[in-house]
């Protein structure tokens, strides 16, 4: 059985003319169908996480003085199989609070293993241009994403509050399934191939400095 954490990307808690925190929905359906096909899932909302005011990721901190809120997710996060993104769109990019939070923590703990990209909007584009730039994102932390994503526009008329389809859930059902069915299928993989060989033989993790990604200097 799949383990999968559902990242939340907005903090607002109004989006005008949509119902307050709309991507709440849009998270909660892609929880009830991972659910529905035997998965266990957390839904992660970064309202729930305190990240103080000043950036600090969790690999910053010596290991005795790591805040208690950053081990808890850093453990959460190298504990599952993969990952869901739920992200509106800010200027053409993905949520800057999905990614501050993602920031916190290093490509070690989310790498080799696949991520789904769900994006949502008010209106009619579903926010799929920020799924482009989620999509470089997401492979340089390791948890690559899966071929199919679901953009969801209006997403206030298909779904309600509790993120249960409005109107023809079975072909909702249908198109959120072809993304997690990916995810699900390379999860499935990636646990039983990890569990042969452990990643970090093949690419261990960075330790020191960021110049440890260095090419060797020639002459």
């Amino acid at each position: 059985m799949a383990h999968y954490l559902v990242f939340l990307g907005t903090v607002r808690d109004s989006t005008p003319p949509a119902p307050a925190r709309l991507g709440l929905r849009v998270a909660r359906a892609c929880v009830q169908l991972l659910e529905d096909d035997g998965a266990t899932v957390e839904l992660i909302d970064p309202l729930d996480v305190d990240l103080g005011e000043i950036f600090k990721p969790h690999f910053a901190y010596p290991k005795s003085k790591v805040p208690e809120v950053l081990d808890a997710l850093a453990e959460k996060i190298a504990a599952a199989d993969g990952y869901v993104m739920v992200s509106p769109e800010y200027n053409h990019s993905m949520s800057p609070a999905l990614a501050h939070l993602l920031n916190h923590f290093g490509s070690s703990l989310y790498a080799f293993k696949p991520s789904a990209i769900v994006t949502y909007s008010a209106g009619q584009w579903g926010g799929a241009r920020a799924a482009v730039n989620l999509r470089t994102f997401l492979a340089e932390l390791g948890c690559l994403p899966v071929s199919a994503m679901i953009h969801m526009p209006k997403a206030q008329e298909a779904l309600d509050e509790d993120g249960r389809f409005r109107e023809d859930p079975e072909r909702w059902a249908g198109y959120f399934g072809r993304t997690l069915g990916q995810l699900g299928w390379w999860a499935e993989a990636a646990a039983r191939h990890r569990n042969i060989r452990a990643p970090s033989e093949v690419s261990p993790a960075f330790q020191r400095a960021p110049d440890q990604r260095n090419a060797p200097e020639s002459g």
